[in-house]
């Protein structure tokens, strides 16, 4: 009897083993999503921005008979030409719209700046020991006299930018771009002109100029997603102003005087950060779903 019972157990247990070798292998679940970041630049932005600006004033000084306008030959001591530094700290803010396709972004932005840069120097026209034409109705220069000088003083107030930008996201959510177009500005120039009278006294004037400017600009700069909607970033400009000329005019006496006419080019190499605030989504995770 237990050996019945037993062959008995044992054959069930082979049929068991049989049976589950023909079941089918029950398929893995799908691994989890995985969250994949996108980018989207693509919509209006906002900001704010600071930074310096290393500014060259290129100067030329034409000296002048003031009764009749004819050039004053230059005499030794003379100088025509100089270009001083126009430095200082900017801020400012910016807006524009981007357009993302693919990998590639183009956009429009606009932006205003206050500035501090300014400059200043100072241009002679000499003087020869019985006077000359640059100290004009002198029969001798006085002592210690070099001659006529035209201090130049300038300030640029204020500039802005209107640029087209083509960048492309070299990350998800960073962002390298050229960017080129118009600037404009308010250049301040202040000429005083200092002399002597036929009898040997010191005499000035002052001649002022504020004049606003229409020139261009190109740069280049990368910008980054920080957190939800804001990114921020760092840029360099080119900037010039093209020229313009302020004249001062001084009356020595009735019927003799001089005059000086400053021919000024204003250019700017701009070092600025700032920070955007986008109003569409922005780069972002997205999960993919299954």
């Amino acid at each position: 009897m237990r050996v019945i019972i037993t062959s008995v157990a044992a054959g069930l247990a082979a049929i068991s083993s049989a049976s589950a070798a023909d079941l089918p292998v029950k398929a893995r679940p799908p691994a989890p999503a995985v969250a994949a970041e996108v980018s989207n630049w693509t919509g209006f932005y906002v900001g704010i921005n600071g930074g310096y600006s290393w500014g060259r004033a290129a100067r030329d000084v034409t000296f002048a008979n003031a009764v009749t306008g004819a050039p004053i030959i230059p005499t030794t001591g003379t100088a025509g030409t100089d270009a001083s530094r126009l430095n200082g700290g900017l801020f400012g803010g910016q807006i524009g719209y981007n357009w993302q396709f693919s990998n590639w972004v183009i956009g429009l932005e606009t932006d205003a700046q206050w500035t501090g840069q300014r400059g200043s120097t100072a241009f002679l026209c000499g003087a020869t020991i019985t006077g000359g034409p640059c100290l004009p109705g002198l029969t001798f220069a006085p002592a210690g006299a070099l001659g006529t000088v035209a201090n130049v003083d300038q300030k640029l107030e204020w500039f802005g930018t209107l640029r087209g930008r083509l960048g492309i996201a070299v990350m998800p959510s960073v962002l390298l771009y050229a960017t080129g177009g118009a600037a404009y500005g308010t250049l301040d120039t202040n000429v005083t002109l200092a002399s002597f009278t036929p009898a040997g006294a010191p005499i000035s004037v002052a001649g002022s100029n504020k004049d606003t400017r229409f020139g261009w600009t190109v740069g280049a700069g990368i910008e980054a997603m920080f957190a939800a909607n804001w990114s921020a970033k760092i840029e360099y400009l080119h900037v010039d102003l093209g020229s313009v000329t302020t004249t001062a005019i001084l009356s020595t006496a009735p019927g003799i005087g001089i005059g000086a006419a400053v021919n000024s080019r204003v250019t700017d190499d701009i070092i600025r950060a700032g920070i955007n605030y986008h109003f569409s989504a922005g780069p972002g995770p997205v999960v993919a779903r299954y």
